[in-house]
């Protein structure tokens, strides 16, 4: 008995294994585009839902009890340790002598 397989089997086979595999490879591409989707979904949703930046920014010192500069909402010289406040907070903290950003210039507005 001749255990080769014909011709005609071993394509069928073939085509057979081809097809599972881009099966498989198909559900990966799948999930990825779905994790994709979700990934900018969530990013879209977090843009939207960020509070509005504040208009004022007291930055602290080191010791986080000092304060070093008042500064505008879009100042591109506002430190890390800088925390947003109301403009009347700002204007008070000027008053007591904390000095204004030399760049944005919060108290000649």
């Amino acid at each position: 008995m001749d255990d080769r397989m014909s011709r005609l089997d071993a394509l069928r086979f073939a085509r057979r294994v081809l097809e599972q595999h881009t099966a498989r490879q198909l559900a990966a591409i799948d999930q990825w585009i779905a994790d994709e989707e979700r990934r900018e979904t969530e990013q879209r949703q977090g843009e939207e839902n960020r509070p509005p930046a504040p208009d004022w920014l007291l930055e602290v010192g080191l010791n986080r009890d000092h304060a070093v500069y008042v500064h505008r909402g879009d100042c591109w010289n506002a430190g890390k340790r800088s925390r947003g406040m109301e403009e009347a907070e700002a204007r008070q903290a000027l008053a007591n002598g904390v000095p204004a950003c030399p760049h944005c210039r919060p108290d000649a507005g």
